[in-house]
């Protein structure tokens, strides 16, 4: 089964709505490569020139040395009825018929959060980015973004320094990762800390075509999708065209109405897009991860009668560093300030700040005006 899609995949011009539909209509893959040329014609989406291509797929394509590469590349194709498969990509109406993964996708890849931007980014958008991914990894959500020059190697890069996960769609097949100055980066996803991703077959190389083919994994894929820098001719842009379209929220970080590289992001704040300055407002709309609404449970009381425990109840904590529980036990149950959380913990002032900003991320302080901070 999976030899003959892997043969569906690796042939040109079809695309999996057209290779689903043939599938559909000849109940499998191998009975679809069999069909004779008049038949699949009658498959909506099939000319002659496609028929042609699918009587003569031999020609085409290789399976079994895919296959054989695969095994010693030691990579891995997942199917969409595969449970590691992201479900929010499986519902996708254009859903990739495959994906090649090298690393290693984990459930919790399904929590995951789009950021993209312009290859040619400013020290301010690279900062943006910087600062939103860390944020987001750190509270538990997986960074996606496309292994691109600029916005996306900086998004992937500070999910690995937040010691979170982050997955890299790519435009072109896996024995050909571009741009190469990132195999390095590429390697270290792929070694524990998330997973590189394509549809393409392994030496596919990229042009104009693969890369929206690639954008739209990125936004199905997102639970959000956030555009850190981007020009009005940025595909970034068409990435966020696309999670509208599938029904994603789209955050945008706004920028000087002077610089070329921010006029994108600002266009999608005037079209509807939410203006983003903080991941805190991210997790404000979606909830954080870490918290898991406890089950509603009754239990007898003394007189007979049903009681709930859910308000005696609490969440697990997230597992916290001895610096973060030190914080938070001093924060206690009222607000206090900065300078009054140094002395009572003992801390240097910087480490105090990082570590409320980790606890916020985490949804267990919650900041106030004046530099304050309350537990949640």
């Amino acid at each position: 089964m999976l030899e003959h899609l892997l043969a569906l995949n690796q042939l040109p011009k079809l695309g999996p709505v057209r290779i689903r539909r043939l599938i559909e209509a000849f109940g499998s893959a191998d009975k679809a490569l069999a069909a004779r040329q008049d038949q699949l014609m009658r498959v909506d989406g099939i000319g002659p020139e496609l028929a042609a291509i699918l009587t003569d797929w031999e020609s085409h394509s290789d399976p079994a040395t895919e296959l054989r590469e695969l095994k010693e590349r030691n990579l891995s194709v997942i199917l969409p009825d595969d449970p590691a498969f992201p479900p929010q990509l499986r519902e996708a109406y254009d859903c990739p018929l495959l994906l090649y993964v090298w690393g290693k996708i984990e459930e919790r890849d399904r929590h995951a959060i789009g950021i993209v931007g312009t290859r040619r980014c400013s020290i301010y958008g690279k900062n943006s980015s910087k600062k939103l991914s860390y944020q987001l990894a750190h509270a538990g959500f997986t960074v996606i973004s496309g292994l691109a020059r600029g916005i996306d190697t900086t998004a992937h890069e500070a999910a690995i320094a937040a010691g979170g996960r982050t997955i890299a769609v790519i435009g072109s097949g896996l024995a050909k990762i571009f741009p190469a100055e990132n195999l390095p980066l590429a390697e270290m996803i792929a070694d524990g800390k998330g997973a590189v991703v394509s549809e393409f077959p392994l030496h596919t190389s990229p042009d104009k075509k693969t890369f929206p083919q690639r954008n739209r994994i990125v936004a199905a894929w997102s639970k959000a999708l956030i555009v850190t820098e981007s020009p009005l001719w940025s595909g970034s842009l068409i990435t966020a065209n696309l999670a509208t379209e599938y029904g994603r929220p789209v955050y945008a970080v706004p920028g000087p109405i002077d610089k070329p590289t921010s006029a994108g992001c600002n266009r999608l704040i005037r079209d509807g897009a939410t203006l983003l300055t903080d991941a805190s407002e991210l997790l404000d709309d979606l909830g954080s991860l870490n918290f898991d609404r406890p089950e509603r449970r009754l239990q007898p009381t003394q007189d007979g009668g049903l009681q709930s425990t859910q308000a005696a109840e609490k969440p697990d904590l997230p597992d916290l560093a001895p610096d973060e529980q030190t914080v938070l036990t001093a924060l206690g149950t009222d607000e206090s300030g900065i300078d009054r959380l140094i002395d009572l913990t003992a801390l240097p002032a910087a480490t105090v700040s990082a570590t409320l900003l980790k606890l916020e991320m985490k949804r267990l302080v919650r900041p106030l005006p004046g530099f304050r901070y309350v537990k949640r």
